[in-house]
């Protein structure tokens, strides 16, 4: 007998629906209204606090150092080793991010890495 694919349950489906839904939208958010719109880097610059230009400048040193990709890389080989809800969704919103903010590269091998995990066998009952 061959052994079931790891496939979600409805729940986390909808689970992972969300959290890529919400980290896309945050990112683009961040990209278009605060990254590129010209006069929060500007204010940012002038020393102007607050949450937005700090997550401005958290979002660019992570950026600079190519952490969404490399988040979403590990998480997906993780996963693949070891299926998991939990690091689909951390592999799922670091890819949002990544996609969205130019760490394309890596994001998108995290992607490519978590649908071959919904192909493997499904691990043993403990």
């Amino acid at each position: 007998m061959q052994n079931p694919v790891y496939s979600p349950s409805a729940r986390q489906v909808c689970l992972l629906l969300t959290v890529g839904f919400l980290a896309v939208g945050e990112a683009l958010y961040l990209r278009y209204l605060a990254i590129e719109h010209a006069p929060v880097p500007l204010a940012c610059q002038a020393g102007h606090v607050s949450w937005l230009c700090s997550t401005f400048r958290l979002v660019i040193v992570l950026y600079n150092h190519g952490v969404f990709g490399w988040v979403a890389l590990i998480a997906a080989l993780l996963n693949l080793v070891r299926p998991s809800i939990v690091l689909i969704s951390v592999a799922l919103a670091a890819s949002g991010f990544g996609l969205v903010l130019h760490n394309a590269g890596l994001a998108g091998l995290a992607v490519a890495l978590v649908i071959l995990s919904l192909a493997r066998p499904a691990p043993a009952p403990e």
